[in-house]
């Protein structure tokens, strides 16, 4: 149950954060934003990506076992076409969702309807976050504290904007959803059980580009201060510790 209801509850709690208590300060939003890049990018290094090659490898021995000793580098190839296509895939979304998934967002005009390809952009983005969460339980921390801050901007950024109240509540409720849903469907369809291998380089990819975007986004001018360097530090740190 805590995969599903992590990612969940951090939507939750950001949007909470940004109506009730006014979080409008930019500068330790942004130190949160560069703790949970950090942290995000340490556990897809240090778990994920390990682990889905380590699948590929075991896939591989399996076929020698049978016999088979065609193709021994392609899974191997494959899980790089993979995550190369969700970097590109994440670049494409965010043409649509001006990078809103890495707290980039900027207010041009009042809101008086749901902007859908925002909307849109995040939550398929969302949804993908979700899928490897079904076999590595960890990754929905890691998800999770990067939606927290994300959830904060979103909130303030669609209340600045004058956005109707019951729409923000809507669209983050809904934001809130997709990645418990993107891990339940992982669970349980069959086709994405058998290519979860392939799924979850296709999300290195996409948390590969994000959270290295939100690392050099994070401070203005792209320039690294102290209380950044730490926030990062400490990211890393409690990465590799879980």
């Amino acid at each position: 149950m805590q995969p599903y209801i992590l990612p969940f509850i951090s939507v939750i709690l950001g949007y909470l954060v940004s109506v009730f208590i006014k979080a409008k300060n930019k500068q330790l939003i942004k130190l949160l934003l560069a703790f949970s890049g950090a942290f995000l990018l340490t556990m897809t290094v240090s778990h994920l990506l390990p682990e889905v090659y380590e699948h590929v490898l075991e896939s591989i021995h399996h076929d020698h076992a049978h016999g088979s000793h065609d193709h021994d580098h392609s899974g191997m190839k494959t899980i790089g076409l993979f995550i190369m296509l969700g970097i590109v895939f994440q670049i494409i979304l965010e043409y649509f969702s001006k990078g809103a998934e890495h707290g980039h967002v900027h207010i041009h005009e009042k809101m008086t309807s749901l902007p859908w390809l925002l909307f849109g952009s995040l939550c398929l983005h969302a949804l993908f976050e979700g899928m490897p969460i079904s076999q590595h339980d960890h990754l929905a921390l890691g998800i999770a504290i990067h939606h927290f801050p994300i959830a904060i901007i979103l909130t303030l950024f669609f209340t600045q904007a004058e956005l109707d109240k019951r729409l923000i509540f809507v669209f983050m409720m809904l934001f809130a959803f997709m990645t418990p849903l993107g891990t339940w469907l992982s669970h349980s369809i069959p086709f994405l059980i058998q290519y979860y291998a392939e799924i979850s380089a296709f999300v290195i990819g996409i948390l590969f580009h994000i959270s290295s975007t939100i690392i050099f986004e994070s401070s203005e001018g792209h320039k690294f201060n102290s209380a950044k360097l730490l926030a990062i530090i400490l990211g890393i740190a409690l990465g590799i510790l879980l």
